[in-house]
């Protein structure tokens, strides 16, 4: 019997959008399913727990994003014709945006699995799927059994004329918008935000913000109204009880060591001070609770609690921080560039104890990433890679492909860069940075935005402006807010809030921003903002020290570059059968060349010497005929009436036959021959680009005479014309002997 299918959807609009939640049609065995559907885009979004198999003392939360082509009415390239292998960029830096605002919203205590995937189903080409993932997430997650305390809702903010656009469509924000922001929120307060923009300022960064919370407001409102229908009971989770008379001895005998050790202000040897401590305490509670040896492990929790009170009590009474330093100083900066002989810009940022190495590498065009997404296939000419190698943090690990963190750390960078690169038609090279982190204690990210401004100046990339970035922190107590500026590793660990912004003087280039708490009021936000352009600026003046501009000069190990305009015509020509001549040209030089229909020819060679090799080589095939200039040309057919000799590549002209000599001659071949090469001078370049060439003119100017090309032009009566006077006389000579009189005949005949 066919049965229909029976969802539950409900609908609203929101911004410029009508946005669809359904459940019910799809995916049926899980805790949660939303088809979250806007236009022609639809994700279907899952939420699954499983019961935890034994004690965790984390939350495993994972969060999939995944993008097939089929949606988009693709098939994939490469040899499979699959989705196979690692996740794209794109999909972990969007699966990225899925988890980080919703795993607070869950319980501390909870420790059961959590797996949700979002699968793009359907794509048009104007809404971008993304946050349609996230807030489907939330809204899965909302509806299910789950102890998610949600909702949680997603958006973008564009600014296209001067007007804040939610929801811009693709082409808006490749083309139109000056602002990519992507933010989640709860109904109270922004708790995640990513996004780029074009040197916007700090007042128009807060005020996008706002705009876009109070615009979603519609968003919550769906996602309640279909929990009211289909969602189920949540599942309550229990706190842990803790061992109060364990966290009392810790804390009445080991408060003054912690406190001790929390003002030692190397990171390391801050560590080794903290273990020391917990190993004293743990022996202490081992000693006086022989036949309980299980309640040792309420140490390690007790001494985390008392490290958080101990620094943001110091914070908030003292306006001092685990370093020393008050809640605005920047740390001290070391720079230097030009620290690698072989590369083609490199620089080393310090500050306090985060370091990150960045290494600038110039390559041709050919050297641009290409890649596939939902809406075709585009390439990138500006790559930034971040690393976190284990020795970073003194810690030895089995290395492996980079993580979600590191692709999302690289990425941020990379847009904060992105605004000030010289165009591709000023700077045609493609552009890749690794950033190696060295030291961490602090947002290498921003080390690497800093330390990739000054590789890029080192290199000599003509970047319109440095930049910089600096890390932001908070610590609430009550009603009360405190700003840390420059935070430290365990201040992000111990604190509210981990608030990136990158930028040059004009303005901000990037933003990245997550809170742990519910959120946090508008005028602290702008606060943060404020105390990070202080901050930036500060680091910027410094970098300026450094490096005050880009280098003029490219480095010598970089590839040397020019780029040339050639007739679209002799693009064949240069190219030749098969690509033999351009492949000729590559193999003598070692340079890349690349040709566009339009007659550009990028030219990238290993060295200045064989960049002016190439050059010449390219221009072979693009030489046009001078008048009056004498070539050495190769004889490609023999006429009755002349011969055709080509003097440059590609490049042919007629040499008369009463032009092969000086004498009167009765048959081409009586003097050149097929293949021959012979010099002749240009007589005419006529309108329609046919060619003259005259060996007579050139053996006349070789015996001293006077050579005057206006009596070698087409016409009567003068020498090289072709009808009339004493030339066309001696023409017609020579076909009454081709027709069969005189010594001609008489050499056949024998």
């Amino acid at each position: 019997m066919l049965v229909p299918f029976t969802p539950t959807s409900v609908t609203g609009h929101v911004g410029n959008l009508d946005i669809t939640l359904e459940t019910g049609r799809m995916a049926n065995q899980t805790n949660g399913t939303v088809l979250i559907k806007s236009g022609g885009t639809v994700v279907l979004v899952t939420a699954v727990g499983m019961p935890a198999d034994g004690p965790r003392d984390f939350f495993p939360l994972t969060c999939n994003y995944l993008e097939r082509t089929y949606a988009a009415g693709r098939i994939p390239g490469g040899y499979f014709r699959r989705e196979v292998g690692r996740p794209s960029d794109r999909e972990t830096l969007v699966s990225r945006l899925m988890d980080r605002p919703i795993r607070p919203m869950f319980p501390k205590a909870y420790r059961d699995e959590v797996q949700v995937i979002a699968t793009v189903l359907s794509a048009d080409t104007d809404t971008n799927p993304d946050v349609l993932a996230m807030t489907g997430a939330s809204a899965a997650l909302h509806i299910s059994d789950l102890p998610f305390n949600g909702p949680v809702a997603a958006a973008r903010v564009g600014l296209v004329d001067n007007e804040f656009v939610l929801y811009p469509t693709y082409k808006g924000v490749a083309e139109q918008s000056d602002l990519n922001l992507v933010f989640a929120a709860t109904r109270d307060a922004v708790i995640m935000v990513e996004g780029s923009s074009q040197f916007l300022s700090e007042n128009t960064i807060a005020e996008a913000l706002e705009w876009g919370h109070e615009q979603m407001a519609p968003m919550f409102d769906l996602q309640d109204a279909l929990r009211e229908k289909v969602g189920r009971p949540k599942l309550e989770v229990s706190e842990p009880e803790k061992d109060e008379e364990v966290i009392t001895l810790v804390t009445e005998n080991f408060s003054a060591d912690l406190d001790k050790a929390l003002t030692i202000p190397g990171k390391l040897d801050r560590k080794a001070a903290k273990s020391e401590v917990k190993a004293s305490a743990k022996a202490m509670i081992e000693e006086k609770f022989p036949e309980e040896p299980e309640r040792a492990k309420a140490v390690g929790d007790a001494m985390a609690d008392l490290e958080k009170k101990i620094v943001r009590k110091r914070i908030v009474e003292q306006g001092v921080r685990i370093d020393g330093r008050d809640l605005t100083t920047v740390r001290n900066l070391s720079m230097e560039v030009s620290n690698l002989p072989m590369t083609h810009g490199s620089a080393l940022f310090r500050r306090g104890e985060t370091s990150a190495l960045a290494v600038c590498t110039l390559g041709s065009t050919r050297d641009e990433q290409r890649f596939e997404t939902l809406i075709g296939e585009d390439t990138k000419r500006f790559m930034l890679h971040y690393n976190f190698p284990p020795y970073c943090v003194g810690e030895a690990k089995f290395l492996r492909a980079p993580s979600r963190r590191e692709i999302g750390h690289g990425t941020l960078a990379e847009r904060a860069l992105r605004p000030v690169l010289p165009k591709a038609e000023d700077f045609p090279f493609t552009m890749r940075v690794v950033s190696e982190v060295m030291d961490s204690n602090g947002s290498s990210s921003m080390a690497t935005v800093c330390g990739t401004t000054l590789s890029l100046m080192d290199a000599g990339v003509p970047i319109s402006a440095p930049v910089a970035g600096i890390a932001m922190g908070l610590c609430q107590e009550g009603d009360e807010y405190f700003v840390l500026t420059d935070i430290l590793g365990d201040e992000d660990a111990l604190g509210d809030m981990d608030f990136k912004v990158a930028g040059t003087e004009e303005g901000i280039t990037a933003i990245q921003m997550d809170i742990k708490i519910s959120g946090i009021p508008a005028d602290v936000l702008r606060r943060a903002l404020a105390q990070a352009k202080d901050a930036r600026q500060i680091i910027l003046d410094d970098m300026k020290e450094t490096m005050p501009e880009p280098r003029a000069e490219l480095s010598v190990n970089a590839p040397q570059m020019e780029v040339l305009q050639i007739n679209p015509e002799k693009i064949r020509d240069l190219i030749g059968p098969g690509g033999k001549n351009i492949k000729a040209i590559t193999a003598e030089t070692s340079a890349d060349i690349d040709i566009e229909d339009s007659g550009k020819v990028s030219i990238f060679a290993p060295t200045l010497e064989s960049l002016k090799k190439t050059v010449e080589m390219v221009q072979y095939y693009d030489q046009t005929a001078e008048l009056g200039k004498n070539y050495v040309g190769t004889v490609k057919k023999i006429l009755e009436i002349g011969a055709i000799v080509e003097i440059l590549p590609g490049l042919e002209g007629l040499l008369h036959i009463s032009q092969i000599d000086v004498e009167r001659i009765a048959e081409v071949t009586d003097v050149v021959q097929l293949g021959q090469e012979i010099t002749v001078k240009v007589v005419e370049v006529q309108p329609n680009g046919r060619i003259r060439l005259s060996r007579k003119a050139w053996l006349m100017e070789q015996a001293g005479q006077e050579v005057d090309l206006e009596k070698f032009k087409m016409g009567g009566g003068r020498p090289g014309g072709n009808r009339g006077g004493r030339d066309g006389g001696r023409r017609d000579d020579r076909r009454d002997d081709r027709r069969g009189g005189g010594r001609r005949d008489d050499r056949r005949r024998r």
